[in-house]
């Protein structure tokens, strides 16, 4: 047995029947909208002198690049050389810039 499923969008302004849902952002949230060909009309002409003069971003934060075995490595090796030199830092987590210059200048690597 089929079953067909109907969508029927309703205008979140007026109620009646809605043509389209319109997306659009207001600092860091973003909305949606269902409206009909007059009201996503007037809402355009609205933010027309908005958009006019606004830069375009792209979407999202743009992601962190993952970390690699070389720098797993390197964060290790620092690590080994702080504890021969008696330097104490953490097992985990972010290798202190002062650690990481001090083993930089004794290994003589940049």
């Amino acid at each position: 047995m089929a079953q067909r499923v109907t969508v029927a969008l309703e205008d979140d302004l007026d109620g009646g029947p809605a043509d389209e849902t319109v997306r659009f952002g207001v600092g860091t949230t973003e909305y949606e909208i269902d409206l009909n060909e007059k009201n996503a009309a007037k809402l355009r002409k609205r933010l027309a002198p908005y958009v006019e003069h606004a830069r375009k971003v792209g979407r999202g934060q743009p992601r962190r690049a993952a970390r690699t075995g070389a720098s797993r490595q390197h964060s290790a090796d620092v690590r080994a050389w702080a504890l021969g030199q008696g330097i104490t830092i953490s097992d985990r987590g972010r290798i202190p810039a002062s650690v990481a210059a001090q083993y930089e200048a004794a290994s003589g690597s940049h």
